[in-house]
């Protein structure tokens, strides 16, 4: 995905707040920069340079990883959101999420076809939802206005899905955390909210319960209005 996916979500809020879009290295209008090793450190540190001072920052899915790793490493970051992210996706003994079986059969389509698969990946996030259809065509025309990713990242991409573990870490994030959760989503399944909170029990976690894995898209209204109220109640 591409800072696109969130074209039409972001005017809920830019009457409060200024809002920065980042494309993540390899993807969108930053399909250029391949960062070596591609890891989700790697990739917090190509971006924390360009984060404005005092920002709170709101990471979706794969990038809620890297969010939060960005609230570990900087200190212009004054506050955390993640959409539909885990500091772990791939399932495991005790822990709920992607199975590694799928991520694989996703990897080895993602080399014999980019549009097949991205359209299996996009139905699988919408799924659940009410507006599944109407979902999965905006986030397609939002995000095929920008350059297409870049195929090292496509495939790094999803190997962090099964390899990055930050569970360890995230009790160690001091700054205001919103965690924004669909209860229709199968990709960040709701079982695992509970395991989340123990690691990191300062957090907020805001479950909607009628949201898949994109409720911004599917819910802009309510998830805006959750954001604000985490912004005026929590974040100096």
């Amino acid at each position: 995905m591409n800072s696109g996916v969130f074209t039409e979500f972001a005017p809920y809020l830019t009457n409060d707040h200024r809002l920065t879009t980042i494309d993540l290295p390899g993807f969108g209008e930053n399909n250029g920069i391949i960062p070596e090793p591609y890891s989700v450190e790697s990739l917090a540190g190509v971006i924390a340079p360009c984060l404005p001072h005092n920002c709170v920052v709101v990471g979706w899915s794969l990038g809620g990883l890297v969010a939060q790793k960005l609230a570990l490493i900087s200190e212009k970051v004054a506050g955390l959101i993640t959409i539909a992210s885990t500091p772990r996706f791939v399932a495991g003994p005790g822990w709920p999420g992607i199975s590694a079986e799928l991520l694989t059969e996703f990897e080895n389509q993602l080399e014999k076809n980019y549009r097949k698969t991205l359209e299996r990946f996009l139905a699988i996030q919408a799924m659940g939802s009410d507006t599944a259809r109407q979902d999965i065509k905006a986030i397609r025309s939002q995000i095929t206005r920008f350059p297409d990713p870049s195929a090292v990242a496509l495939k790094e991409g999803l190997a962090l899905l099964s390899s990055e573990d930050i569970r360890q870490d995230i009790g160690r994030i001091r700054q205001p955390t919103l965690r924004l959760y669909g209860r229709l989503d199968s990709l960040v399944p709701t079982t695992g909210i509970d395991a989340i909170c123990q690691l990191h029990p300062s957090s907020d976690a805001v479950v909607l319960p009628h949201a898949a894995h994109a409720p911004f898209i599917s819910h802009p209204q309510q998830s805006a209005d959750i954001i604000r109220q985490f912004m005026h109640s929590r974040v100096r």
